[in-house]
């Protein structure tokens, strides 16, 4: 199941490319649905707080008339920076999986380790889904992006 749902956070990430957004994509389930789902707007929007997990929480939570996410799953390609994490959280999201981890700004195993903040709420994670794909996404369009500035 986790492969179905990382191959459609990887074709929201590809949306983001069309912005000049590093392509990063989000979805999020509940009983095998699709209830939600982001991808990086940062640059379109020109705001901070344009994530994709951040798009597919509040999708998520309009579908649900509740930002309470309870029994459902967020799938994105990179690992959540500690501004997600914290809305994953708050969101009460059951499982998160996610792809490539982030060295520079991941919030769950990288930089952060999401098992030291202090929460009411756990969250079970797992890592490397489709890892190579997700990695590829981002390494191609920071590979593009070197070019094009030369």
């Amino acid at each position: 199941m986790e492969i179905k749902y990382m191959k459609e956070a990887i074709r929201y990430g590809r949306r983001s490319l069309l912005s000049d957004d590093v392509p990063v994509g989000c979805v999020i389930v509940k009983n095998n649905k699709i209830i939600g789902y982001g991808y990086n707007k940062k640059e379109e929007l020109h705001s901070p707080l344009a994530h994709a997990e951040i798009m597919a929480i509040n999708m998520a939570s309009k579908n649900l008339n509740s930002y309470h996410l309870e029994g459902c799953d967020i799938y994105v390609t990179l690992e959540p920076c500690l501004m997600c994490v914290g809305a994953i959280l708050n969101a009460r999201i059951k499982n998160l999986y996610f792809g490539a981890r982030n060295k520079r700004f991941g919030a769950v195993i990288s930089h952060q380790k999401i098992e030291k903040l202090i929460t009411n709420h756990r969250i079970s994670y797992e890592s490397g889904i489709l890892e190579r794909e997700c990695a590829n996404l981002i390494s191609e369009f920071f590979s593009d992006l070197r070019k094009r500035s030369k």
